[in-house]
């Protein structure tokens, strides 16, 4: 078995039934270096200290609940083992969204982005018996967009996002990518109009921290390019201000 191991958590934490402002707190605690970020937290939680507040579900990488920061970076804790760590994990909420409670941020703005890009598939043809049928090389064309676990490491990963509050950002324009490059959707327009702003697409100046912090590794920044010469050539330009 591997030998256990020391490593000292330094959490970002914030109560706002006690705290005025954030502050850091450390635990050191013993790990298998084969555990996971979110082993470590569930241990601190479990023997330490109760009230440690964070999200987590599926454990395995799908549900992107428990997305946060972790030295630095935009990842899911229940993916990183601390093996691939230094012994010292500095561990804070995702950026630019409220938080509820120590890692816990509130999701709803970044959601109703979503929501404005009408993530759906629209087909008003008649409902085939079984199911709307496409190429495989049509498929390929979206296979990354589908595989986004909505974990929000992609919009709290960029400057735009954390600096204009109407922003769409990242992870809404992947999902409009996912249904406007879609052959069975009809709706390309009418997404177009809607993402094809100042505050949509021609917000994103392509610095690829989207890119980098997506768990599934994902090429947001491609599909956004995608989408840009797409509005281009539907002469989708946007409004200016």
């Amino acid at each position: 078995m591997p030998e256990m191991r020391e490593y000292t958590f330094k959490i970002k934490r914030f109560d706002p039934e006690k705290d005025k402002a954030s502050r850091w707190e450390s635990f050191t605690i013993m790990m298998d270096p084969t555990e996971r970020v979110l082993d470590g937290l569930n241990r601190i939680k479990d023997t330490l200290d109760g009230t440690l507040t964070f999200r987590k579900s599926c454990a395995h990488g799908v549900c992107g609940s428990c997305a946060m920061k972790i030295n630095g970076k935009n990842m899911l804790a229940c993916s990183v083992l601390v093996q691939d760590l230094p012994q010292h994990i500095e561990v804070e909420p995702l950026a630019a969204l409220p938080v509820i409670k120590d890692l816990a941020v509130q999701m709803e703005v970044f959601f109703a982005k979503n929501d404005k890009v009408m993530p759906y598939l629209i087909n008003n043809d008649p409902a085939p018996e079984r199911e709307r049928l496409q190429s495989p090389e049509d498929q390929h064309k979206i296979v990354q967009a589908i595989t986004c676990i909505m974990c929000g490491s992609c919009s709290t990963s960029c400057p735009s996002f954390w600096t204009d509050k109407e922003y769409l950002g990242p992870s809404a324009l992947l999902k409009a990518a996912r249904f406007i490059l879609d052959t069975r959707d009809q709706a390309t327009d009418e997404r177009l109009e809607k993402v094809a702003q100042m505050d949509g697409l021609w917000r994103c100046h392509s610095i690829y921290n989207c890119v980098e912090a997506c768990p599934k590794e994902i090429d947001v920044t491609g599909h956004i390019s995608r989408l840009k010469r797409l509005a281009v050539k539907k002469r989708f330009t946007g409004k200016t201000r």
